[in-house]
This record gives structure tokens, C-alpha cells and sequence, in this order.
């Protein structure tokens, strides 16, 4: 049997795993329970009725937190010379080609987000194998294949993150820090599920939000009520 730490056990004794609260609730929950030395990200994870081994209940998309994660986001732009410029204005970190794509090939990955243009993916898919696995693979999906760059890195930086179901049904994000006002935690939440809820696939069938869970780094889950968000 796992030892539950001194901390966790505190932890527990201020709120009842077994209950299920308004989202107001557990944010307030997840703060008070939270006792790191840095401002731990505060997480989401839900839970959701379908089968994601079926094409047509994925469920993937972004959204734009309204008061951003909280976190700093090292952005790469893969782009041709006449692009660069607006890639640096619009506060990339690192802005570049070939040069950047034989780093990537050499092991380096110091980034949260890639950035490029639908011109040169013939030479950034070649990376697929190093930046699918870090979830850094550019996509038009997700708003990081453009010709728009710099507008793609101003969203980026302004609090717009992706999200996708993954095999077990379950989507798990960030969606702000534990210094965050509560307000301001619930709000980036609410735009979150808002909108994992319009994206609700036409062939999922049966309950649609299963569960949510908020927690933050290295505290326990509370289990928030759907029916306080999705109403």
C-alpha cells in the first residue's frame, strides 16, 4: 500500500473525496489544499462518453483562456526569411529555419510550442517522429500552420492552448496558476469546457461529460458537479 504523505493527508481532511462540488467549490478547494513552494498550475481533467478509437468521436480544438495559463510560453517559428520579421514582432522566442530544424534533429526540443508555414511542412514533417511525441507537431488544426504567423503567436502568448481526447477518453489541460484570483480560475475553466461541449460529436451518444476533476501540481482531485459548468 502506497504511504500517504503528512502533506496529503492534510490535504484530505479538508475536503471529502467522495463528494461531488459546484466548481466555485473546488477551486476554493484546490487552493486552500495546495502547499508547494512554486505557483503550481491548476489542472482539468475530463472525462468524456466516447470512443476515441472512432474517427468521428475525437474530439480536439483550442481555446483561448481569457486570462491566459499563467505559464510562459517559448514559442519557435519554422518560417521562410520574409516571415521572420513578424515573427519576432509578435514576441516569438526563437525564429528561424534550417537552422532550427537540424537542432531539432540534433535532440532539441526547448520549446512549448511550434509555430510554421504551410509552404516548408514538406521539410517540418520530417521532424514528426521527435515532435510528435512531445505533442510540438505543428498542425492546421490547432492554429500552428499558418500563413498568419505572427497573429498564431500573439494567441499563443495571449493564453490560447489545445486540447485532444486521448485513448482513454479523458482530456487533460491547464488552465491557470494557484496564485490566479478564484474568479479568474473559474472563468478560464468555464471557457474551457464551453467550449470541449460545443465540439460534442454528433455520434457520441448517452452522457457527454462523464467527469471533471480539478486539481494542481501534486494535490489530490476534486470532483467537480458537470451539471454546475455544462448548464
Amino acid at each position: 500500500m502506497t504511504k500517504v504523505t503528512k502533506k496529503r493527508k492534510a490535504a484530505f481532511e479538508k475536503f471529502d473525496r467522495e463528494a461531488v462540488y459546484p466548481l466555485n467549490d473546488a477551486i476554493r478547494i484546490v487552493k486552500e489544499i495546495t502547499d508547494t513552494k512554486f505557483d503550481s498550475s491548476v489542472d482539468i481533467d475530463i472525462r468524456l462518453g466516447v470512443d476515441p478509437r472512432k474517427a468521428n468521436q475525437m474530439v480536439r480544438g483550442t481555446v483561448t483562456l481569457p486570462h491566459g495559463t499563467g505559464k510562459t510560453i517559448r514559442v519557435l517559428v519554422l518560417c521562410t526569411p520574409d516571415k521572420e520579421e513578424e515573427a519576432k514582432s509578435a514576441g516569438a522566442d526563437y525564429v528561424g529555419l534550417d537552422e532550427y530544424i537540424d537542432k531539432i534533429k540534433g535532440g532539441w526540443t526547448d520549446v512549448d510550442v511550434v509555430i510554421t508555414m504551410p509552404s516548408i511542412m514538406a521539410k517540418v514533417g520530417a521532424l514528426g517522429k521527435i515532435l510528435g511525441p512531445r505533442g510540438l507537431m505543428p498542425n492546421p488544426k490547432t492554429g500552428t500552420v499558418t500563413m498568419e504567423v505572427g497573429k498564431a503567436v500573439q494567441d499563443v502568448k495571449a493564453g490560447k492552448i489545445d486540447f485532444k481526447v486521448d485513448k482513454f477518453g479523458i482530456i487533460h489541460a491547464s488552465v491557470a496558476k494557484v496564485s490566479f484570483e478564484a474568479g479568474k480560475i473559474e472563468e478560464n475553466t468555464r471557457e474551457l469546457l464551453h467550449t470541449v461541449i460545443k465540439l460534442k460529436p454528433a455520434s457520441a451518444k448517452g452522457t457527454y461529460v462523464k467527469s471533471i476533476y480539478l486539481s494542481s501540481t501534486m494535490s489530490p482531485g476534486v470532483q467537480v458537479e458537470p451539471k454546475s459548468v455544462t448548464a
